[in-house]
């Protein structure tokens, strides 16, 4: 079976640090791109970031560029989301997904994707 199981998520105060992390089974991970996606309330899902299969390319959002960083290790089959200087804007809860087919970061997994469950990031003083 796919799997993909999204945890570390948890209540920070504005300026401080999380890292999330992605344990993936069912697949490769060096096969394919997973991105870090989020969705705050009200709002569109929203791509973070990407690492490709290869993981020396990456994708940041603009939104993010500088304050997070993605990373994987493969023997954990595991991808990280370093977050810092969280800000309350970063409220959302916090998903990793792929294609399943594609291992470039250029491809945004959709429905015919896998997908982990959500860990909620809330950022507030």
């Amino acid at each position: 079976d796919v799997q993909l199981q999204a945890s570390g998520g948890g209540l920070v105060q504005p300026g401080g640090s999380l890292r999330l992390s992605c344990v993936v089974s069912g697949f490769g991970i060096d096969d394919y791109a997973i991105g870090w996606f989020r969705q705050a309330p009200g709002k569109e899902r929203e791509r973070v970031s990407c690492i490709n299969g290869g993981g020396g390319s990456t994708f940041y959002a603009n939104s993010v560029k500088g304050r997070f960083t993605t990373s994987k290790d493969s023997a954990k089959r595991t991808v990280f989301l370093q977050m810092k200087d969280l800000k309350f804007e970063d409220t959302a809860v916090y998903t990793c997904g792929t294609t399943l087919k594609y291992s470039s970061c250029t491809i945004l997994p959709g429905s015919d994707g896998a997908w982990g469950r959500g860990t909620l990031v809330t950022v507030s003083s």
